[in-house]
């Protein structure tokens, strides 16, 4: 990987797992796997790609690491245990990878952690050009989701979603996710209508890149579905967009990234950014819409 000039390593406060990086070494299912590949390590996880024998599998370590004295194992154990029970209730739907079990290092149960099975593929490309049923595919996927009261919330990201070797499309990344629980204030009245909104972010989102990438076979194109843009969004846009601004300057200031601030000029920039050219950079606000 190439490395970006005039920047530094991420001090520890700002890894997930501070001054270490994901073990070479888990155990899951009673099969032992080795650490082959780091996609990402930010403020709120790190992301490894692990082999054995049986397999390839994703592992994510959610943060441990203590931010400014203040304790953060327990929002690393909250996240993993979220995004385990995002992937059960969506055990069994298309395009889904599954869960694959309990994590152990050394031994012990690692309780920040959550592994799933791996996609081979790679992040759908801006304007890419995919088979015809990609998108119907992904239309279906993210209905079934829906109709199992989750939101996927991240559907935004283009990096989210696997172009599969099959061609077909993959979702992965639930960390934000939401889903109606069983107990108040899960189920709550606030509740559904928080995950009802995110349900429209998704059907927004998902038609966005559609219109981006196919629009011969979606009828619309990128600027006319811009003008479609839901209020929420537009309110959410408003909001979000001036946070990453200032959470940008605030990494260049810290010598972490350079230039505008985006995630590609970082000492180690994750997985989904690293073959991003400057120009994709330049564009990256618009695929926020």
């Amino acid at each position: 990987m190439k490395r970006s000039h005039g920047v530094r390593p991420r001090p520890a406060t700002l890894r997930a797992l501070g001054v270490d990086d994901p073990p070479l070494r888990i155990e899951v299912n009673g099969a032992a796997y080795t650490r082959a590949t780091i996609f990402k390590h930010d403020s709120v996880a790190a992301t490894a790609l692990y082999e054995s024998p049986q397999g390839k599998i994703v592992c994510k370590f959610n943060r441990r690491q203590a931010f400014v004295g203040l304790p953060s194992r327990w929002l690393g154990r909250l996240l993993a245990r979220r995004e385990a029970q995002v992937l059960r209730l969506l055990e069994n739907v298309p395009n889904i990878p599954r869960l694959s079990g309990e994590v152990f290092v050394a031994g012990a149960h690692c309780e920040n952690a959550v592994a799933h099975e791996y996609i081979e593929g790679r992040p759908l490309r801006r304007r890419e050009r995919v088979g015809d049923q990609f998108f119907p595919a992904l239309e279906r996927t993210l209905a079934e989701m829906h109709k199992r009261d989750v939101g996927c919330g991240d559907l935004n990201k283009r990096e989210n979603i696997i172009v599969g070797d099959d061609g077909m499309p993959y979702l992965i990344d639930f960390q934000i996710s939401l889903f109606l629980s069983n107990r108040w204030p899960g189920n709550s009245r606030m509740a559904r209508a928080v995950i009802e909104w995110m349900k429209a972010a998704d059907r927004y989102h998902l038609q966005k890149h559609y219109a981006r990438s196919r629009p011969d076979l979606f009828g619309m194109t990128s600027r006319e579905m811009a003008s479609l843009r839901p209020w929420k969004i537009r309110l959410h846009r408003k909001i979000a967009a001036p946070f990453r601004k200032v959470r940008r300057r605030l990494l260049v200031a810290l010598g972490v990234r350079s230039g505008r601030g985006f995630a590609n000029s970082e000492h180690f920039a994750e997985e989904g950014a690293r073959n991003s050219t400057a120009s994709e950079c330049d564009r990256h606000k618009t695929d926020r819409s």
